[in-house]
């Protein structure tokens, strides 16, 4: 049943209001998310180098990313619980950076648009002022060069 309300909530976004206060800009960048580690003895099968997910970016702004990711979960973890940070690392023309992020929604692509898997709304949590510098650069280089 929750599954059918998010699928209804999100629907009701696009028609009634959109909540950002802060402009996305389109642009595709590779994306890799690692789950941030909540406790020290999670098993893994490589305990030296945690899973990840390979994707790219929808949109950009100061405080959010839309993630393209071919699934919302990493082993039996999903990207999109509660309380759940991202560790996101972008690689952008300047070079890579990496944020700390909280899934805000999600919703399955369906593939009507070339796009598989699911849309995540991240919201930028934290991250190291180097690549705060690394990022709002790349915003106003994709914003001059926005029709």
């Amino acid at each position: 049943m929750s599954e059918f309300v998010r699928v209804i909530a999100n629907r009701l976004r696009e028609f009634v209001s959109n909540r950002r206060r802060v402009t996305r800009y389109p642009a595709r960048v590779a994306a890799v998310v690692v789950l941030k580690e909540q406790s020290t003895n999670l098993h893994r099968s490589d305990p030296g180098r945690p899973a990840s997910l390979k994707g790219y970016t929808r949109d950009f702004s100061a405080t959010g990313l839309a993630l393209v990711m071919p699934a919302i979960r990493i082993g039996e973890r999903y990207l999109t619980s509660e309380g759940q940070t991202l560790l996101i690392t972008l690689t952008l023309p300047a070079g890579p950076l990496q944020l700390h992020a909280v899934a805000t929604r999600y919703e399955h692509l369906d593939g009507d648009e070339g796009e598989r898997g699911y849309l995540i709304g991240v919201h930028i949590a934290a991250m190291a002022e180097p690549d705060r510098a690394l990022l709002n650069q790349f915003i106003r280089t994709i914003r001059k060069n926005k029709p």
